[in-house]
């Protein structure tokens, strides 16, 4: 059994990087009520990940993503939606919100947050509940063609609604494509 000690500084971390990503986002809306042609021109894309699952504990599996990223805003908020399998044949299916803050033409910094449904499958690790959040950062250099090749860390935790939640860290390399340019030759 955890200590109560442990239990209650893992709270606290989990809400500095909570804080930590709204502080990101309200800083950012600054940014991202102005238009620049960097973001004026920026579509839909699908984004294909491959990285590690679990990455920082003893039962890391390989794991692979498929995301649908909108070019529709909300203020500052575009919605997208994905799922994950991990090589220990558990998943998670998300739907939520990220933000897409451009440094220059090329760097795009990408805060996400996502409820989502998480299955353990027969092997992968049990996260105490189907109820999962995941909340991450990606950074991503962005081509002329607008693809994007970017780096993502994640994590997924049932904030605490049940009594075990040992959460999850995710490491992803993401490959993005504009919908326009996936189905044209």
């Amino acid at each position: 059994m955890p200590s109560p000690f442990f239990t209650w500084e893992k709270k606290i971390v989990e809400r500095r990087v909570l804080l930590l990503l709204c502080s990101l986002l309200a800083f950012a809306g600054g940014f991202a009520g102005g238009s620049s042609p960097a973001r004026a021109d920026d579509p839909d894309f699908i984004s294909f990940g491959a990285g590690l699952f679990d990455f920082n504990d003893n039962m890391t599996s390989y794991m692979g993503a498929v995301e649908y990223r909108s070019d529709k805003k909300f203020f500052f908020l575009k919605p997208f939606g994905g799922f994950m399998m991990n090589g220990d044949r558990g998943g998670d299916m998300y739907l939520g919100v990220l933000m897409d803050i451009f440094f220059g033409r090329r760097l795009v910094l990408t805060p996400n947050f996502a409820p989502s449904l998480y299955w353990k499958g027969n092997d992968s690790k049990d996260l105490g509940h189907p109820l999962e959040f995941r909340s991450g950062l990606e950074i991503a250099y962005r081509f002329d063609n607008r693809s994007r090749l970017g780096l993502a860390v994640h994590h997924l935790s049932n904030a605490s609604i049940s009594n075990d939640n040992p959460g999850t860290e995710l490491v992803t390399r993401y490959y993005s494509v504009p919908m326009d340019k996936l189905f044209t030759r």
